[in-house]
């Protein structure tokens, strides 16, 4: 067996320093103007972020265990507040956000009308659509003559599932007048932070609190969560909470899987975590009927109010992203680099078919989130997403199980999505280096007589010697 690092007071006072440096190299990340002009800056910035977030996160191991808590809600704080100190620089989602929950609150389904509607007309304001001489800007989509809007594709309806759209009404109710960005960049930091607290909630019983900075200090964070607002955040926080739930609630558990489906379509992919060990039909249907029943009641009012597709641009978004088509550029890249393009969408549904049923089969119980991770893990890394904010998603789940080596996924995914407009094929070299971290990480952890290894996941029983000395050994 295995014994934790040596713990020293210095360690506290190192982690505290190494968050300091952290956190004002993420303010200045946040605050260069690079997206549009000078990536190559960008991206470096965002690389020593991440890698300030791994010194911290290393040193963190040898701090003292009654230090943990604070250091990690202390840390993550910080780290999300830096979120704040610009409006949105990569990503236009959240003006999305901020109008969809304007049309709810003048009683008009998001689902009937594009942003660049006439019908909507009286909607609008100088902030989301300027006029002028403003419209001359890289970041704003022409409407008409001399109308231009922050909104991506006016031209198309809303993506969003149902409880992302109630989000958005609710942000919209308690928002002050006039506060414009912030008030979703507000939310997603709280948000941050509540995810935070349910991730040290179920670590404290069921595995390392330490591994909950993965989450909060991760720089991916502030800057999608925060910065760029983006509602994944919300979808992240139920996710969480469900698969700690799954574990002795399964209909609540469910439900809140549901939710969290109904807010981004992505959780779906949590299925076979939350199924982990399943042998019995009515214990998955006591997981699956509350989720689709949540996911039911939130459609069922869309779709009784509009008078058009609740599932709005999701085909056409889908069809532009290259989900359809094989050939598109970056998607699928690691397969395609060693199959046919035709090969592609196959090789997807089979691999995730059987990853799937062996989260289910083999997976334990008591830690869904080891299988969570495994499926979702693999998904990312056989579709290659271009979209750096889906990693959240990831993020938390790395947390919740302690594999960090899946982290290099989240920077894959910043790759593709920034620097690869100024290297083209960065996305695909990131992703092959993380799926060889990935790899070289499962090796090593379950190589027999690997330090900190391990033939098979933890059972209900020693998850039940975890909770009564969470710190007599290394997490997984």
């Amino acid at each position: 067996m295995t014994h934790p690092p040596a713990t020293t007071p210095r360690a506290t006072v190192a982690t505290i320093v190494l968050l300091a440096v952290l956190t004002a190299a993420l303010v200045l990340t946040v605050r260069k103007d690079g997206y549009f002009a000078g990536l190559a800056g960008l991206s470096w910035w965002y690389a020593a972020s991440w890698a300030l977030f791994a010194a911290a996160a290393w040193t963190l191991r040898r701090a003292p265990a009654r230090h943990t808590a604070a250091l990690v809600v202390a840390g993550g704080i910080a780290v999300a507040a830096t979120g704040l100190a610009a409006a949105p620089r990569t990503s236009t989602d959240s003006f999305r956000y901020a109008w969809d929950g304007r049309v709810q609150a003048a009683g008009i389904s998001p689902y009937d009308h594009a942003p660049a509607d006439p019908a909507l007309v009286p909607l609008r304001d100088t902030w989301l659509f300027p006029t002028g001489a403003a419209c001359g800007k890289p970041d704003l989509a022409g409407v008409s003559d001399g109308v231009c809007t922050r909104i991506n594709r006016p031209q198309v309806h809303t993506v969003y599932p149902p409880a992302g759209e109630l989000y958005f009404l609710l942000v919209h109710a308690v928002s002050p007048d006039g506060v414009r960005h912030k008030a979703f960049q507000t939310g997603g930091a709280v948000l941050a932070l509540a995810t935070t607290l349910v991730l040290l909630r179920i670590l404290r019983r069921r595995g390392d609190p330490r591994n909950a900075a993965y989450w909060a200090w991760c720089p991916a964070v502030p800057v999608e969560a925060v910065n760029n607002a983006h509602a994944d955040a919300l979808a992240v926080l139920l996710s969480a909470a469900a698969l700690g739930l799954t574990v002795r609630h399964r209909a609540v558990g469910g439900a809140l899987l549901g939710l969290a489906t109904a807010v981004k379509l992505l959780p779906a992919v949590l299925i076979p975590g939350a199924l982990s060990g399943v042998r019995r039909g009515r214990d998955a249907a006591a997981t699956l009927l509350p989720a689709a029943a949540a996911l039911a009641a939130l459609y069922l009012p869309y779709v009784l109010l509009s008078h058009s597709s609740v599932f709005g641009y999701l085909g056409g978004y889908a069809e532009e992203e290259g989900y359809q088509d094989a050939s598109a550029d970056n998607r699928y890249a690691l397969l395609r680099l060693v199959l046919p393009d035709s090969w592609s969408v196959p090789a997807v549904i089979t691999v995730m078919l059987a990853v799937s049923l062996y989260a289910i089969r083999r997976g334990d119980p008591e830690r869904p989130w080891s299988g969570a991770l495994l499926v979702t893990g693999t998904a990312f890394l056989l579709t290659t997403p271009g979209y750096s904010w889906y990693a959240l998603l990831l993020v938390a789940l790395v947390a919740l199980d302690g594999r960090w080596e899946w982290l290099g996924i989240a920077v894959a995914g910043a790759a593709a999505y920034l620097t690869a407009r100024a290297v083209p094929d960065a996305g695909t070299i990131a992703y092959a280096l993380a799926a060889s971290a990935v790899a070289c990480g499962g090796a090593a952890r379950f190589s027999p007589g690997a330090p900190g290894g391990s033939k098979r996941p933890v059972r209900a029983r020693s998850a039940v010697r975890w909770v009564r000395r969470p710190w007599s050994r290394t997490s997984d």
